[in-house]
């Protein structure tokens, strides 16, 4: 899908256009072949730079060529999962375009990254201001995956509480989902930093005073990110190493109560088999054999039971 935006004439307002005219926002949300070869055709970017971030594989990076630069940074998204409670957090890569005359964002899906620029819930935003405007996007990214990064913590107490009254594998399972969507963000961030910083550097941008200002703040809320990332992904690893430990133990009692359930029920049956066979047997003439072999099962699992008692065995 292709969106075309410009500023409004004598405004900040963002309005959108139908034709390809020097100074537009070009937003590409999983376009066709047919659309990337139209953008290709009326920005003279090549295709093969507007493809790079279709690939949900590409990392972070600067890329230059004739005139196009390319800004690759990976952003955090959410996907509803199975059940209708639960959702899953991954990352894309959100590509910047941009020459002379064109801006071009390309990504697999619609993004509240750069929605939150089209619905107007970022200010003092100028497409035509294109280092300002990079920044800030790169300031919101930075912001949503702080935002995510609560939600996931948020959803994993929320698992611990249900983990701690009974053990099922659907909370280890989407504890597991968790520590994977940490570790992912904690590598888009550690990624995403390596670009800001090179940004400083790029030539083809050019760096005012207030742009250099916007700039630091993301440097910090993205390094704020990567602490929180970090932070969070220890915390999960420890939870699930005490969980696996605690399912060890409650392994372990279950096979512990069942081995001396066992040797309970041994000493009757050893004992009912010896008198069930067919050969004579002590006391088989007596009518009073049966209760006397009863009280001598129960004389010998009596002390057995105290004895398990003893060692907490029960």
């Amino acid at each position: 899908m292709i969106n075309i935006y410009r500023m409004r004439a004598g405004s900040r307002e963002l309005c959108e256009v139908e034709t390809f005219t020097p100074g537009v926002w070009i937003n590409l949300e999983n376009p066709s072949d047919k659309e990337l070869e139209e953008v290709s055709a009326a920005t003279g970017i090549s295709e093969e730079m507007l493809k790079a971030a279709l690939d949900e594989e590409e990392r972070a990076h600067i890329d230059s060529e004739d005139g196009n630069t390319m800004i690759i940074v990976d952003i955090p998204t959410l996907t509803e999962g199975s059940d209708q409670d639960w959702y899953t957090y991954s990352t894309l890569p959100l590509a910047m375009v941009y020459n002379e005359n064109y801006f071009v964002t390309v990504c697999l899906r619609e993004t509240t990254v750069l929605s939150d620029f089209i619905r107007g819930r970022v200010r003092n935003f100028d497409v035509n201001k294109r280092t300002r405007f990079i920044y800030q996007i790169l300031y919101v990214n930075a912001i949503k995956f702080l935002h995510f990064l609560k939600q996931i913590d948020k959803t994993s107490s929320r698992v611990q509480v249900k983990l701690h009254r009974a053990m099922k594998n659907k909370e280890l399972i989407q504890l597991l989902d968790l520590e994977k969507a940490l570790v992912y963000f904690s590598t888009s961030l550690n990624s995403n930093q390596i670009v800001i910083e090179r940004m400083k550097q790029l030539s083809g941008l050019k760096h005012y005073d207030d742009d250099n200002e916007i700039i630091d703040d993301v440097i910090i809320e993205n390094k704020q990110a990567i602490e929180m990332a970090t932070i969070y992904r220890d915390i999960m690893s420890g939870t699930m190493d005490a969980f696996a430990s605690v399912i060890s133990n409650n392994q372990n009692i279950v096979m512990k109560l069942l081995t001396a359930l066992t040797i309970c029920l041994t000493i009757p049956t050893v004992i009912a088999s010896l008198w069930g066979m067919n050969v004579p047997v002590p006391l088989q003439e007596y009518p009073w054999a049966f209760w006397v072999i009863i009280a001598g099962i129960v004389a010998i699992i009596i002390p057995v039971v105290i004895v398990m008692f003893r060692k907490r065995m029960f």
